[in-house]
This record gives C-alpha cells, sequence and structure tokens, in this order.
C-alpha cells in the first residue's frame, strides 16, 4: 500500500512549516522505500542520493568504528549531515525492523535548506557525533520535544485510541480531562492491560492508561529525561508546564549516548540490591566528574548530573529502608537541602536532609521514621554523602517533624530572625523533595515565601547574613589567600567563592517569590522577575559561571592527580589570563553584595 505521503510531511517537523503550494510542489519529488529487518540503508562513505525520513518502523545509526549514536522512530529525518556537508554518508544506517521511508532527493534537499530558513535551522547539525552528543544531553526539552502531542478523553474506547496510535505511528496518547493530564496510554498499556487481559474494545482507556504519569517542564535538560527513564522504567515523558500540556519526549527520540554514564550508573542504582551495591557505583562519581569536565560541560550540567545520581541513591534508599520496616503509616516526604537542594554537588558533598510527615502522625508513628531516617542516612554516609557535621539530618528528632510543626518552624524564623534563625532558614529555604508525598511541601514553600517576602525586617536580616562570606579580594590586584594552616596561600572557592552568590540568589529568590532552589535558576528568574537589573544580573551570572567552572577544573585535576578533591585553590596553579579574569569576577560578587548591604542590592 502507498504511504501518505503528504499527510507524512504535513504532521511531521520542519516540513510542517512549509507554505501550501511549497509542500505540494515537495510531495511531487518525494519516492518511498522499503526494508526488511538488519538490511542496510547506506554505509559510512557513500554517496547519498536522498535525505530519509522514518514513515514506519526502526532505524539505527553507527559511526564509522560501528559505536551507535541513535536509535531513530517514525517522524525522525537522518542523513542530513553527509548532505549538507559532501554529499557522502558521515555515518551508517540500517533498518532494525520492517522499515518504510520517505525519501527527499539531494538536489531537492538543497534547494529547501537554500530557501526556506527554517528548515535550514532545523538540519543545521553539521558539528562532529561526539559533540553532537554532548549537546543533545544539555539541552532543554523545549529545544527537542514533540509540540502538540496527540490526545484523547479518559471515556475513548480503547480499539478508537489503538486505530488513532496506528494511523498517525506514534506509541502513545495523552489522556486529558478538564484540559489537564490525567494520564498516558501506550502500546505497552493496550497489550499488558486490555489484549493480554482480553477487555472488550469499547473499553474505555481510563481503565487502561497510566495514571498521573511522571512529568518534566520544558527548561529541564534532556538528560533529566533520560535518568527517569531509566530509573522508573518508563519510555514516555510528558512535558507539562504550569499544568499544561506543552509536549512530549520518548525514548526512542533520544540516542543511547545520552548522558551516557550517568544514566547507566543511574540504571545500576535503581536496581542494586545492597547498600554495598550502591556504593560501589557512587564511589565512581570522581571519575564521572573528571569525564564531565574533561568534556568541557558547563559547570550546572556537570552538578545536575552528579545530583541527580545522589537523588537516585537517595530515593533506592528509601525504598531499601520501606522492604525492611514495611509500609510508612502516614505518608511522609524525604527532602534535602544545602547543595543537594540546589542541585549542585560536586566532587566533595555531605548529607543535608529532612522528613516532612504527615499532621496525622501519633508519637507511636515517630519509631518508624526514626528507623527510617537512620538507615537512609547510613546507607548515604556508606556511600560516601558523609554525615553532616551540624546535624541538619532527618536522624534528628528535630529535623523529623510533622508539617504543623514545620509551618511553626519557618512562621518563628520570619517573625524573630535571630543568628540562629538567618543560619537556619538559609539552609532550609534551600528544600527540594527527594521521595515520598510531594504534595506535602507545595503548600509550605508557597506560603513560607509569601510571609518572608512580605516581612521587610526578616529579609535585611537575611541580607545582612548573606554578607558574612565575602570575595577574596586582596591589594593590588591580588587575592586575600589563606595566611596559615594547611590551606595556606589558597582560596576557598567554595565558601569566598561560590557561597557568595548562592547567598544573594536565595535573597533574590525570597523577594521574588522565585521556588527554585538551583542557584543559576534562581539568579535567571531575578533577572525576569526584575529583583536585579539586567546588567547586574548578567554580570552576576557571569561571575557565577566563571568562579563555579574553575572550581568543577580545580577538583577535577585533582583527582585526575589521585588526590582527594577540595576546594582550596593556589591562584599560582592558574594562568595569568585566568587568574585576571577570576579576580574580575569577584569584584563583580563584590559589587553586588555592596549593593545589597545598601539596600539597593535587590533592585540594582
Amino acid at each position: 500500500m502507498p504511504l501518505p505521503i503528504a499527510d507524512i510531511l504535513a504532521r511531521t517537523h520542519p516540513y510542517d512549516s512549509l507554505d501550501a503550494d511549497a509542500l505540494h510542489d515537495l510531495v511531487a519529488h518525494v519516492g518511498e522505500a522499503r526494508f526488511e529487518a538488519d538490511q542496510q540503508i547506506y554505509a559510512h562513505g557513500d554517496r547519498l542520493p536522498a535525505l530519509y525520513l522514518i514513515a514506519e518502523g526502526r532505524v539505527e545509526v553507527s559511526d564509522e568504528a560501528g559505536s551507535v549514536l541513535s536509535q531513530l522512530g517514525p517522524g525522525n529525518s537522518f542523513g542530513e549531515r553527509g548532505l549538507l556537508r559532501d554529499g557522502t554518508a558521515a555515518t551508517s544506517a540500517r533498518a532494525t525492523n520492517a522499515t518504510a521511508l520517505l525519501s527527499i532527493p539531494a538536489d531537492v534537499f538543497t534547494a529547501l535548506v537554500a530557501d526556506h530558513p527554517g528548515i535550514a535551522r532545523f538540519f543545521d547539525r553539521s558539528r562532529p557525533a561526539r559533540a553532537k552528543r554532548q549537546d543533545l544531553t544539555t539541552m532543554s526539552l523545549a529545544d527537542v520535544m514533540t509540540r502538540d502531542p496527540l490526545t484523547c478523553t479518559p471515556d475513548t474506547a480503547i480499539r478508537a485510541a489503538a486505530g488513532r496510535m496506528r494511523d498517525n505511528s506514534v506509541s502513545s496518547l495523552m489522556v486529558m480531562q478538564d484540559a489537564k493530564l490525567a494520564g498516558i496510554l501506550t502500546t505497552r498499556d493496550l497489550t499488558n492491560r486490555a489484549v493480554a487481559e482480553g477487555l472488550p474494545p469499547e473499553t474505555p482507556v481510563a481503565q487502561v492508561m497510566t495514571p498521573d504519569p511522571v512529568t518534566l517542564p520544558p527548561s529541564a535538560l534532556v538528560s533529566d529525561v533520560l535518568h527517569r527513564m531509566v530509573e522508573r522504567h518508563i519510555t514516555h515523558m510528558p512535558v507539562v508546564e504550569a499544568g499544561r500540556l506543552v509536549g512530549i519526549l520518548t525514548q526512542t527520540d533520544l540516542t543511547r549516548f545520552q548522558a551516557q554514564s550517568s544514566a547507566a550508573m543511574i540504571g545500576e542504582i535503581a536496581d542494586a540490591p545492597t547498600i554495598k551495591d550502591l556504593a560501589r557505583v557512587v564511589h565512581a562519581i570522581p571519575q564521572l566528574l573528571v569525564q564531565l569536565v574533561g568534556g568541557h560541560n558547563a559547570h550546572q550540567v556537570v552538578t545536575r548530573l552528579i545530583t541527580d545520581i545522589c537523588d537516585a541513591t537517595t530515593r533506592r534508599l528509601l525504598a531499601m529502608a520501606e522492604e525492611r520496616l514495611g509500609p510508612p503509616p502516614v505518608p511522609y516526604l524525604w527532602l534535602a537541602c544545602g547543595s543537594q537542594g540546589r542541585q549542585e554537588q560536586t566532587g566533595v558533598s555531605d548529607q543535608d536532609n529532612c522528613l516532612i510527615l504527615h499532621d496525622d502522625m501519633t508519637p507511636a508513628h515517630d519509631a518508624y521514621f526514626k528507623s527510617l531516617a537512620r538507615i537512609v542516612s547510613d546507607g548515604l554516609d556508606a556511600c560516601g554523602y558523609f554525615f553532616c557535621p551540624g546535624d541538619m539530618m532527618a536522624t534528628a528528632d528535630r529535623w523529623r517533624q510533622p508539617l504543623r510543626v514545620w509551618r511553626e518552624y519557618f512562621e518563628g524564623w520570619i517573625a524573630s530572625p535571630d543568628p540562629e534563625a538567618q543560619m537556619l532558614a538559609s539552609v532550609m529555604f534551600d528544600l527540594r523533595p527527594i521521595g515520598g508525598d510531594e504534595s506535602l511541601f507545595d503548600g509550605l514553600q508557597d506560603e513560607t515565601l509569601r510571609r518572608a517576602s512580605e516581612n521587610s525586617i526578616f529579609v535585611a536580616h537575611m541580607v545582612s547574613n548573606s554578607l558574612k562570606h565575602q570575595p577574596p579580594l586582596g591589594l593590588f590586584r591580588g587575592f586575600a589567600t589563606i595566611r596559615s594552616g594547611e590551606n595556606k596561600n589558597s582560596v576557598d572557592l567554595k565558601h569566598n567563592g561560590v557561597v557568595p552568590i548562592v547567598d544573594l540568589g536565595r535573597i533574590y529568590a525570597l523577594r521574588g517569590r522565585h521556588r527554585a532552589a538551583n542557584t543559576r535558576a534562581r539568579l535567571e528568574a531575578a533577572i525576569t522577575g526584575g529583583q536585579v537589573s539586567p546588567t547586574g544580573g548578567r554580570d552576576l551570572l557571569d561571575a557565577y559561571d566563571m568562579i563555579a567552572d574553575i572550581r568543577l577544573a580545580h577538583q577535577a585535576a585533582q583527582i585526575r592527580r589521585g588526590e582527594t578533591p577540595d576546594n582550596f585553590m593556589t591562584p599560582t596553579d592558574l594562568s595569568d589570563f585566568e587568574r585576571s579574569h577570576l579576580r574580575d569576577a569577584f569584584v563583580v560578587v563584590k559589587t553586588m553584595q555592596s549593593a545589597a548591604g545598601q539596600g539597593r542590592g535587590i533592585l540594582s
């Protein structure tokens, strides 16, 4: 049966951007090709006659050495890299099962790129394979997701849903109710819950769909999707923004090498049977840091991937604890603060965490949660996330409380901002849910941000507290280095470099009621929200990026030398150029701190 060429092109990006006349002209030139399972489509170095678009089936793309780069499904185009370079294939491609392709002749494709800027931008992929994998991993979902995914309602019959999936060559439908995502229906759901159970064809999809699926915002990284997929054993990720479905990303959209090392580690963590097995995986983080820094990944990508591993480890330990203790007597939420809460972990991390318990908790229930906290914290320590020196962990009775007590904590800190309250608030405003019932945090976070932003005295105290960490600036364009002890003649890139910016970001977030815990996200939100001027905000972002990148490069160099990574760097280890720019970055931080101390920091 001939393929519906016009229909396929009209619903596939970027061809859907063509006007009716251009699309009609294109259809007249497009051919069809069919391949059997394991049949080669072209080999590296072959002359490419056309650009290919998958209509049905699956195609595996590999490099010259045979390493698999991509697994592609319907709607994906391939061959453009060679066509845009010199007309010869830069990769090899083979059908992994029976596959039907549309072929756009090389000269037609060249004309399309020349005449239509949107198509030219879409196919601008002339980077080396290694860089391409790195770039794709670190792109946001907004750049790679399929927009406007197909939907149905909960009362849609499974026969009709299956027909629509077949007709559109997709493996899922988003199930919508009252403009909200109620569930997802995948081919696996149809197979396992409908066909295998012998359900009638008119059964509504509500009975077989996966309700309340895991979602991510469009600002998440592609690596975040891959990590969720391998940890939760799912293959589809709906993309939701402010409660509204905006896209979908599936496993077939991703290459096998996206976040390869970190994803493999998280996959092992999700299936680890013992704490010893967990520790073995986590202990590879230093080498992962070296690999990521060596690949010239930005600091926010490196720290996000490393934090993802800690998050997955924590969730696996929570599952182990429940396996040992039985189901929890009331809902709970495990949260991280500190660098894990901000998704900014490096090669040096201890643990900072707490438990929020449902208000139905009684004193008799605490024995369960105390044991759970001990199992998880001990497990984290065994994995290398050492106990917090300040005992800010869920094992401490103070940090394992019902929601009503947590509300009292924050109300008290805001109402009476003494030094201890300022310190505790600084840590606890970086809370981020890791495992459990996240609804226990939503109301608390929104309420606390509102109270804090409305209390100018509390904010003023927080500003004052944030100025305790000063950049290491010395006279005559030098650095104020540590004068004695084992770290003599070095600068502390954490407490005198990164932390001052973290503190400023927290202040901006409080004033703007921004929910993000990540420092870079807070700075970006502050620029957008007007808590800091565009010029000052961009300068601070640049300063933060430089200091954080140098900190990671320092740690990676230590690991390569077989040393334990730390935050103390000797300025003479840098080139003159690097020292000059690092000092300029510290000057920016100092300037923004001074503005804050004069009551202008959040507005200038």
